[in-house]
């Protein structure tokens, strides 16, 4: 049985909360999360860099200057890419449709993998989350310093309900590396950058339902 530790605003703890082994037992093989994430990273590029060849430049086609005489190289076009402003040798092209497909048992094992990992490592935690009236950053700092994480990668993983987390989100925006996320939103490369899970209490629900339980 596993324990997460609850914390409140404060940054005191007030309990732990316990996740069944069955639901951590979930273990992918190494080369099927490599092949998920590099996908995952595959499919945020736009492919859309495109830039002009020298047949493609607007340029006169007037010899720069004379073939002899000069001293010079023989030169034929200003739009060689050897001048400036000219074309590009190998020039990128927008390419077509580079999407990866991703197996939906493979993603669901790949992330329910990677909450485990973190959970085993303690690197999760709960929070007793209470609203906040408006936000309050430092108190969110504040936080984050007491439970040892100012200057890590913290996620902040809320529940998709009817709960309102706007002052939580603002108050969290502009401190650095942290992210706030709802839960069935969040990737499997949102969780292998993190250094820190921090589950609102609310949130515990859907994690055991990510994790193959039932809520």
């Amino acid at each position: 049985m596993a324990t997460l530790k609850k914390y409140d605003l404060n940054g005191k703890s007030v309990g732990d909360i316990s996740i069944d082994d069955e639901l951590l037992a979930a273990e992918a093989n190494p080369q099927m999360m490599k092949d998920y994430l590099v996908a995952l990273r595959a499919n945020q590029r736009q492919w859309s860099a495109s830039t002009q060849s020298r047949s493609e430049v607007n340029h006169s086609t007037k010899k720069p200057f004379a073939q002899k005489g000069t001293g010079n190289a023989r030169q034929g076009f200003l739009g060689s890419p050897q001048f400036r402003g000219g074309g590009r040798v190998h020039a990128p092209k927008p390419k077509f449709d580079q999407h990866i497909r991703i197996n939906r048992k493979e993603r669901q094992l790949a992330i329910r993998n990677l909450y485990g990992d973190k959970i085993r490592e303690n690197c999760a935690a709960v929070l007793g989350y209470s609203h906040l009236k408006q936000p309050e950053t430092k108190t969110l700092a504040n936080f984050l310093k007491a439970l040892n994480l100012s200057g890590k990668r913290v996620l902040f993983l809320a529940d998709q309900g009817e709960n309102d987390y706007a002052t939580l989100s603002k108050s969290l925006r502009n401190i650095p590396k942290v992210e706030f996320m709802y839960l069935p939103n969040v990737s499997g490369h949102d969780l292998a950058l993190c250094s820190q899970l921090i589950i609102l209490e609310n949130a515990i629900g859907e994690l055991k339902e990510a994790l193959g339980g039932k809520e």
